[in-house]
This record gives structure tokens, C-alpha cells and sequence, in this order.
């Protein structure tokens, strides 16, 4: 059944299938190694933005580059950029065991790392929220090894020097952030977030 039509399992999720041009080039894995799901903002103002950022090749050898699985806009539409038998690259250390689900939020942007500007203030939709378990849901079905869900900070722990000031750190990844509604989607899921 394509992707982007809907299935007895997802009725009311449809999916748009926008595979991005390297897609073919990601490493493919197993289903049974798929444990985790991890939730990203794009730190982008729009899809569009976040298509873009996703086609650019960044990677020289393998000729791909970041990417998520899939993406919900602040509409609540669902869009696949990649195969989840595909490894994307969205999470250092854990790509080969994860799904990348992307929520268009602005987040940081534009000035990510900057000292002075880590406030993310933009909340989530409820169509997105709603999308985003509806997703969680059907990933569940379809991919039965999956046990757990992580924001991208929970596994990017990691600092740097702010843009503005390199005597003070900022956290190289604070997304999904402070405004994602963590225990209204955990109740709605069988998912455990990682510690």
C-alpha cells in the first residue's frame, strides 16, 4: 500500500512518501534492531526550510546528509523523508537503532547557539501533538521491537561555546524543548522514555 494513502492501521494518518534524493544511499538496517523513537524540533520557521536543510548533502563519502524519518507540521500533516528501514542521520550514537520524527518548531532559530538566545518559547499544536501520537501509535504496529522514546536532548548532552560569547557553554541540542508536552504524550502511548 503507498505510503501517503490510508491504512486499516492508520485511518486517520495519512502519510506523504517525499523520499529526499540521497534516500536510496542511507544505510539499510533490520526492523528488529529499531528500539527507539527520538523527537526533534526542526529549529526551522517552516517545512519548506526544513526540506532544504534536509536535501543538503553533508556527508562526502556516503553523499547524504541530516535528516529525520518523518516530519509534522504545525498543521498536523505527517511527511516521510526516509524509509524507517533506512538508517537517517538525525541522533550522534544512535542513528542505527532510532526513528527521527521532526516537529516544525522554530526553537532557537535563528541564531541556535547564541548565549543570549536559548529561550524556546514557540508551543507545539494540538494537531501536531495529535498527529504525533496517531504516528507513535501505528509505529508501535509496525515496528514491533519498539520500547522506548527520547527527546534529543535526553542523548545530546553535549556543550559548546555560544556564538556570541565563547566563555559560556549552551547546549549543542535543546529540542524537542521546554514547550513539548511530554506527559500528555506518554500517557497516549506504550512508549518509556529513556532516563
Amino acid at each position: 500500500m503507498s505510503p501517503d494513502l490510508p491504512s486499516p492501521d492508520r485511518p486517520d494518518l495519512p502519510i506523504a512518501y517525499e523520499p529526499l534524493p540521497y534516500e536510496v544511499r542511507l544505510d539499510l538496517r533490520e526492523r528488529a534492531q529499531i528500539d527507539l523513537v527520538v523527537i526533534h524540533c526542526t529549529e526551522l520557521p517552516d517545512l519548506a526550510m526544513a526540506r532544504r536543510f534536509g536535501e543538503e548533502v553533508l556527508y562526502e563519502g556516503s553523499q547524504t546528509g541530516n535528516c529525520g524519518h518523518f516530519y509534522i507540521d504545525r498543521d498536523g500533516s505527517v511527511h516521510q523523508y526516509a524509509s524507517i528501514d533506512r538508517i537517517a542521520h538525525h541522533v550522534r550514537g544512535h542513528n542505527a537503532r532510532a526513528i527521527g520524527v521532526e516537529l516544525v518548531n522554530r526553537g532557537r532559530y535563528p541564531d541556535w547557539l547564541a548565549a543570549h538566545h536559548q529561550a524556546m518559547d514557540q508551543p507545539y499544536t494540538d494537531a501536531q501533538v495529535d498527529a504525533l501520537v496517531a504516528l507513535l501509535r501505528w509505529l508501535s504496529l509496525e515496528v514491533p521491537s519498539l520500547r522506548q522514546i527520547a527527546g534529543h536532548e535526553d542523548l545530546d548532552t553535549t556543550t559548546v561555546p555560544a556564538t556570541d560569547d565563547p566563555d559560556v557553554l549552551v547546549p549543542r541540542k535543546r529540542d524537542p524543548g521546554p514547550r513539548f508536552p511530554w506527559q500528555q504524550v506518554l500517557d497516549a502511548i506504550t512508549l518509556h522514555r529513556v532516563p
